[in-house]
């Protein structure tokens, strides 16, 4: 959890934000949270009563400040969508987690923060057609039960096959990739499938889960991606669409390392990339 307030550190640190600063969002209120997950877990979650079933799904105990941080971060997402859609590209510093579903959390994910964007955004009749382009090493199980049948929001995931999760619901396009790929064979596999995901979802606005545990130094990721190949996907991602004016909003996604300024300067690149832009 440390690794979100050093992002935004070295943001700063580095100048790559400047004097203007954050734009910093109020908490997701209990509405918003409610389009993409059920009423009864929303409940359990601000008022701090998970099952104990849930919590292990998750990963950890969701106290008082766990449900702030995650109502915050999804209310980051919101922002990052709303400010993409004024000027064509923004990011959260936080986001991406794609493992939690209608009825729950799992895999670190208490709220589905793209799921409650895309739906908050369709709901105040923003955009009519919204698509997921997740990049991060875990299939997003989550997102895809929940816009499962769904016709305005199409979920594409490239994802290392043999990960988590063990059982993986499909998404409108599913790209389950071997382990030790790198960089020149995975990049390989991002334009086609930018493509397609154009072609077939038509996209008023992309949410783009810009994971960084496909990185070869990761602890759960598997895909033996530097951090060349890590800006040249997301520099791929985020050109391919702003030069079709399609607005992006970035989400940091996974990543795990015990050396947490080693990895929220890997989550760092996202935002670095996306400056290129303007």
């Amino acid at each position: 959890m440390r690794k979100f307030s050093r992002i935004a550190e070295i943001l700063v640190e580095d100048g790559v934000v400047g004097g203007e600063g954050f734009a910093v969002p109020e908490p997701a209120p209990e509405g918003w949270l409610t389009l993409a997950h059920s009423h009864a877990y929303v409940e359990a979650v601000l008022t701090q009563t998970v099952s104990r079933e849930t919590e292990r799904a998750i990963g950890y105990p969701v106290d008082a400040r766990v449900a702030m941080r995650s109502r915050c971060a999804t209310a980051g997402t919101v922002l990052a969508g709303r400010l993409a859609l004024q000027g064509g590209l923004a990011c959260n510093t936080a986001g991406g987690s794609h493992h939690a579903s209608r009825e729950g959390g799992a895999g670190f994910s208490v709220f589905n923060d793209v799921a409650v964007g895309a739906c908050v955004l369709l709901a105040e009749g923003e955009v009519g057609r919204v698509l997921v382009f997740d990049c991060d090493v875990h299939q997003g199980d989550g997102t895809a039960r929940i816009f499962a049948g769904s016709t305005r929001v199409f979920t594409l995931s490239i994802h290392a096959a043999l990960n988590y999760p063990d059982v993986k619901p499909p998404s409108d396009i599913d790209i389950a990739l071997p382990d030790g790929l790198g960089d020149e064979a995975y990049l390989a596999v991002v334009k086609p499938a930018l493509e397609r995901a154009y072609a077939e979802a038509r996209p008023d606005i992309v949410f783009f889960n810009a994971g960084v545990d496909p990185h070869r130094d990761d602890r759960l990721g598997r895909l033996d991606l530097t951090d060349q190949g890590l800006a040249e996907r997301d520099r791929r991602v985020i050109g391919f669409f702003r030069d079709r004016n399609v607005p992006v909003a970035g989400v940091i996604g996974g990543g795990y390392s015990r050396d947490i300024d080693a990895l929220a300067r890997r989550h760092t690149i996202l935002h670095r990339v996306a400056k290129e832009f303007g």
